[in-house]
């Protein structure tokens, strides 16, 4: 949504957000969060980056059990989803 309103900046915002009835609140607050990720948002970041990481130095043959299991050995607790906990 805040692609739309920064690709058309000549319709302006408040009228962007009036004919998709959206409320001013929530495209500041996905503004914010476009700056400011929130920690989760930083976490999945970060372990996207340890998950490519693990599979570029395996050649890229490792899948998602053997890149879980390395997380787990470097002591990475993650859900084989990649939901963490």
């Amino acid at each position: 949504m805040t692609a739309l309103v920064d690709e058309h900046p000549h319709l302006g915002v408040e009228c962007v957000l009036r004919e998709l009835s959206i409320a001013s609140s929530t495209y500041y607050r996905w503004r914010r969060a476009e700056c400011e990720p929130c920690e989760r948002r930083r976490r999945d970041v970060e372990l996207t980056g340890q998950i490519k990481e693990i599979h570029a130095d395996s050649g890229g043959i490792y899948g998602s059990p053997r890149v879980h299991a390395v997380l787990k050995r470097e002591g990475v607790h993650v859900g084989r989803n990649g939901s963490s906990g």
